[in-house]
């Protein structure tokens, strides 16, 4: 292990708001970094939303286990969330980011906020560097919310009174050519249609079999969500839904409304899409890389790549 040094936040990249994300260039036992500066990190955490931790030592998914268990912090288990992705978990805490094929483009989002149920912080870890592309897209919510708020304020003002809903269609069988195919049977944690029913009864959704399918729409769910430093943020799903939740089951088009019901102008979320663009920076990972990212602060996303990419997760509750 390697002597501890005081915590070291330098900028990786000046974007044109300010640095962001902050970047922790150290060595040695990333675990033993993390369990002693946890209020530093959590301090760089709040202003920025991501750090990324680089030049540790972290060569395999054990360590990087050992560093989220350094944390100190509950966990958020994928098996018993309602994520639309196929992952695979590699510990009881670490699992696969995304399953899905390298060509397809996971678009901004923030973690489970098309649910009632998500996570307040993620973990990433690059155990192997795509050959080329792969980066993780990040984006201040905050940021985006402000530039929305400036064009299309009217926009915000429905988001903040009417809420959205979210509606997609789960196959009865993993789907892993689909960002959102994870199976209903997965998802709820059910064997039979009757406990899936009961499920979504007690979470609020509405639901329609179509064969071997569920079609599910959300209950009414925030589109902005005011943190607890008084900041507000685009916290939803909206741009992944839109743009991609495109497979056999499932088109974009019908993917998301007002929590009334009322479609969301396309323009209007072409106008979100292009804001949020310009605010992200592309993380480009490097093997070992660890990122602690805030869930209510950032979204973020996946680029195509070639190559073997094999990014690792862990959540926080």
């Amino acid at each position: 292990m390697s002597d501890i040094a005081p915590l070291d936040i330098s900028p990786l990249d000046i974007s044109m708001r300010g640095e962001f994300p902050l970047a922790v260039l150290g060595q040695g036992d990333l675990a033993a970094y993390i369990r002693a500066h946890k209020s530093e990190i959590n301090d760089a955490l709040a202003i920025a939303g991501t750090v990324l931790f680089r030049g540790f030592d972290v060569p395999a998914a054990h360590d990087f286990d050992a560093a989220v268990s350094a944390y100190d912090a509950p966990g958020f288990a994928y098996e018993g969330s309602l994520s639309n992705a196929v992952r695979v978990n590699i510990t009881p805490r670490v699992f696969t980011a995304n399953e899905a094929p390298p060509d397809v483009s996971i678009y901004l989002h923030h973690e489970m906020a098309q649910t009632p149920i998500y996570p307040s912080k993620l973990f990433f870890y690059c155990e192997i560097a795509p050959g080329s592309g792969g980066a993780t897209p990040l984006c201040r919510s905050d940021w985006v919310l402000d530039a929305l708020a400036e064009k299309r304020p009217e926009l915000v003002a429905a988001f903040k009174a009417k809420g959205v809903r979210y509606s997609h269609t789960m196959p009865g069988a993993p789907d892993a050519q689909s960002g959102q195919g994870r199976s209903w049977r997965d998802t709820l944690g059910a064997d039979t249609r009757e406990a899936a029913e009961a499920r979504l009864s007690e979470l609020g959704y509405i639901w329609e079999w179509q064969g071997e399918n569920l079609r599910v729409t959300s209950p009414v769910l925030s589109a902005i969500r005011k943190l607890e430093d008084g900041r507000q943020v685009f916290f939803n799903q909206l741009i992944a839904a839109f743009r991609g939740w495109k497979d056999e089951r499932n088109a974009p088009s019908k993917s998301i409304t007002f929590g009334d019901g009322a479609m969301i102008d396309p323009a209007d979320m072409a106008v979100a899409i292009e804001i949020a663009d310009e605010f992200s920076f592309d993380q480009n990972w490097q093997a070992g890389d660890v990122a602690l990212i805030d869930n209510f602060i950032v979204m973020h996303g996946r680029r195509p790549f070639t190559g073997r990419r094999r990014v690792l997760a862990s959540l926080v509750a």
